[in-house]
């Protein structure tokens, strides 16, 4: 997942939203209803073959899955009413509710669940994510044995709502491709809201499952979810009360303005396990780069406090690492790259390139994702001036579009990029491919695209993905952190600054550490809006 959540769509829903009144909003959506703003626009609704903010939201009403989180990273019943680990690690039971039925009637059994997980490892884009999983047995309609490789202690937290939606077997399993399946605009799940209606660019409808297996919930009886194609609009709908949720606000300035608003309620709670990190990545395998000493003088001169303190307005909390804050596996005692310009010029001078008459040593390329200025446009005009302070002359390079960009970076096209990564919670599901030197896939965005290779970091990343205990994979993780950080394929700038923004007067607010990609069953109206 990345910056293609600001793809726009054109006029048609930022007309809609801007000059519909709120009194008839409400009334369209009736008085037991939220409306949420949006700019992620959904390619379909099926989350258990698309990563992503945009799929994530609506998937995680429409299908339940496994188990759920609290915002103590604990997991939770959902699907799964208990859950056993086998002592070796090589299996995972799950006991399943036996009063949960998809939107069609029919029962939710193992056969379901079993065909779900096969189906996402198959499908998925994080192939790391059920890599140790080699079948599911079901002994009876309530069981469900999931047998292992090797121990995978990120599988509990794979379990989640927006990364194995239970899909119907008898809808999915009719051999057609599940990435192009017809369902997937029509999907028939089991969680609280069903789909019934979307006019695609514009808006989707969920209604509340009268059926839904958790008794009382949901407690609303609609979601009506608009797309919007300017974030400005959707900051007014919000401002004016068109909109009572938006969501993934990721702008400072706007972070600002939604804060000073008198009937708005902004949080940054719910994005703990999405972990999205903003950074500035090399190409190592290209001169002058390939030397670390040259890649350790750019993070010298880079000058993080300033980038978070003043550009940021102090709303992002500044990354250190490859593994982002709010983990409990982030490891804080790694080089933090102070900014420091002598040192820097007294690396770039070990590396054989001094200072010319004019001042200057070399020129890189620098280029970002288009569409987030403040978190990738603005930080690498600021970078150029930053570099040409130790000598580096950098030249900043627009790409049209995202597709663009991600053929360039992907391509290894590029000397120093911009970008936004996600950790997804466990460094085996978003961590690993960005380091893993198997995953040096040309061609494939978000893989190791700085060509990075450390067999020291290969052999940490393997061992603490099957480590079971949670001392010892504290361990690895702290150790690779700090060799990451050393080696500086990345330089990290800090944890991409989401928030929500709520109606006030609305209660059970999704703040778990998955946010608004967890199910909205416990969001309810504690003081009605006016209509």
């Amino acid at each position: 997942m990345s910056i293609r959540r600001y793809l726009l769509l054109g006029a048609i829903g930022l007309f809609a939203i801007c000059t519909t009144p709120h009194r008839s909003i409400a009334q369209t959506a009736g008085s037991n209803a939220v409306v949420i703003a949006t700019t992620q626009v959904p390619r379909h609704f099926n989350g258990a073959v698309q990563s992503g903010l945009a799929t994530a939201m609506p998937s995680s009403q429409i299908f339940a899955s496994p188990l759920r989180y609290d915002d103590k990273w604990n997991p939770q019943p959902y699907l799964a009413q208990s859950w056993d680990v086998a002592p070796n690690g090589l299996s995972v039971t799950l006991h399943l509710v036996k009063n949960a039925v998809f939107h069609d009637g029919q029962p939710v059994t193992s056969e379901d669940v079993a065909f779900s997980i096969m189906a996402i490892k198959a499908n998925h884009p994080f192939q790391t994510m059920l890599a140790a999983v080699e079948n599911v047995d079901t002994p009876d309609p309530s069981t469900a044995v999931i047998r292992l490789s090797h121990p995978s202690p990120s599988l509990l937290l794979a379990m989640s709502p927006a990364l194995m939606p239970i899909l119907p077997k008898h809808v999915y399993g009719d051999g057609q491709d599940l990435k192009a399946h017809p369902a997937n605009l029509k999907p028939i799940g089991s969680g609280p809201f069903k789909l019934t209606e979307y006019k695609q660019g514009e808006y989707y409808t969920l209604e509340k499952f009268d059926k839904f297996f958790m008794a009382g919930r949901p407690k609303l009886d609609k979601i009506v979810v608009r797309i919007v194609s300017d974030p400005n609009a959707a900051l007014v709908s919000m401002e004016r009360g068109d909109a009572n949720i938006l969501p993934f606000v990721a702008g400072v300035r706007d972070i600002d303005r939604l804060q000073k608003a008198a009937n708005v309620f902004v949080t940054d709670k719910g994005f703990a396990g999405v972990g999205p990190l903003n950074w500035l990545a090399f190409n190592t395998r290209k001169k002058p780069l390939d030397d670390v000493r040259v890649r350790q003088a750019i993070a010298y001169a880079a000058n993080r406090e300033f980038i978070v303190g003043k550009l940021m307005s102090g709303k992002a909390a500044p990354a250190t690492g490859p593994i982002a804050p709010g983990s409990p596996l982030e490891e804080k005692a790694v080089e933090t790259y102070k900014a420091d310009y002598a040192k820097a010029a007294e690396l770039l001078d070990a590396t054989g390139h001094p200072k010319s008459a004019d001042g200057s040593r070399f020129s890189l390329t620098i280029d970002y994702i288009p569409g987030a200025d403040e978190q990738q446009r603005n930080i690498a005009e600021y970078l150029r001036s930053q570099l040409k302070r130790v000598g580096i002359n950098l030249e900043v390079r627009a790409a049209p579009d995202f597709p663009t960009w991600a053929q360039r970076v992907s391509n290894y096209d590029f000397d120093l990029t911009m970008d936004t990564v996600f950790n997804w919670g466990d460094p085996v599901i978003g961590v690993n491919r960005t380091y893993l030197s198997s995953n040096i896939r040309k061609g494939i965005i978000w893989s190791n695209t700085q060509q990075y290779s450390n067999p020291k970091v290969d052999e940490l990343l393997q061992a603490a993905a099957v480590e079971t205990s949670p001392e010892k994979r504290k361990e690895l993780y702290s150790e690779f952190q700090k060799i990451v950080v050393k080696d500086v394929p990345i330089y990290f700038i800090n944890a991409t600054p989401y928030y929500n923004a709520f109606s006030k007067g609305l209660g059970g607010l999704p703040t778990s550490i998955w946010g608004m990609m967890s199910p909205l069953d416990e969001v309810h109206w504690e003081i009605p809006p006016k209509t």
